[in-house]
């Protein structure tokens, strides 16, 4: 607020007001000393007011983004995976897994490849109540719930007469086909990545997804050579592989 006061030979008196703390941290009005300014003071006094004007306008700008960037920061946490009634898939629990469409195989299962131990992970040839259910363990141990796009382990609850474990495990590639094989069976590296796999949201459909094998929660600085899961029919058996088609998959909780 200014006050202005004509007088001859163009001299201007103010008075300016200021705004300063006390001692109880809040702020109370004073006034600065009358002085004298010619013309050019005056009209730097004015831009002066008018840049600590913008200032505390852009400043006002600043923080009302600063607010709405928090605001609209997305969860860090990623969207839990679905079973087929809609609910989230639980660590321990025991799930079917199924094909989304039901030509392409039964629920998923142990295959004997080769009359010989590992077993593989496959798929029964025809849909129905055969199949194995298996269990989810998160990579995360504060994660309760399976999360898209994170690591986990996948074990079938079933006892085998291979004296191992039933864990997914990225195996071998197949020499004809030039896919990558899961197996069964804990993984020898230091970090265990192949036995991590990841389960993936569909491009179409409810409750719909994909899995694949991407452990960059196992190890953030490696560089993998990820993929996607799908069948692989051989000698008339289906078993999954990366590295092809892509299977479409839905979860059935095991009443």
């Amino acid at each position: 607020m200014i006050h202005n006061t004509y007088a001859p030979h163009q001299i201007y008196k103010y008075h300016a007001l200021a705004f300063v703390p006390d001692t109880n941290s809040k702020y109370k009005l004073q006034t600065q000393k009358p002085r004298n300014c010619n013309s050019s003071v005056l009209r730097e006094l004015v831009l002066e007011m008018k840049l600590l004007g913008l200032i505390g306008s852009l400043g006002s700008i600043w923080l009302v983004l600063a607010i709405s960037a928090v605001v609209a920061q997305p969860s860090s946490s990623p969207a839990p995976v679905l079973d087929s009634a809609g609910s989230p898939l639980a660590r321990g629990v025991e799930y079917y897994i199924n094909p989304a469409i039901t030509e392409n195989g039964g629920r998923f299962t142990l295959i004997d490849r080769n009359d010989s131990c590992p077993l593989y992970v496959g798929q029964e040839n025809l849909s129905g109540p055969e199949g194995y259910p298996v269990i989810f363990t998160p990579f995360a141990e504060e994660d309760t719930v399976i999360r898209e796009n994170r690591d986990l382990r996948i074990v079938f609850s079933a006892f085998t007469t291979c004296v191992q474990s039933t864990a997914w495990k990225l195996g071998e590639r197949d020499p004809e086909s030039q896919r990558r094989l899961i197996v069964t069976g804990e993984a020898q590296s230091r970090l265990s990545a192949g036995n991590y796999f990841r389960i993936v949201k569909a491009a179409v459909g409810d409750n719909i997804y994909e899995i694949s094998w991407c452990p960059t929660d196992v190890c953030p600085i490696c560089k993998f050579d990820c993929g996607t899961g799908g069948g692989l029919v051989e000698n008339g058996k289906r078993l999954f592989a990366l590295d092809g088609n892509v299977l479409p998959v839905m979860f059935e909780r095991k009443a």
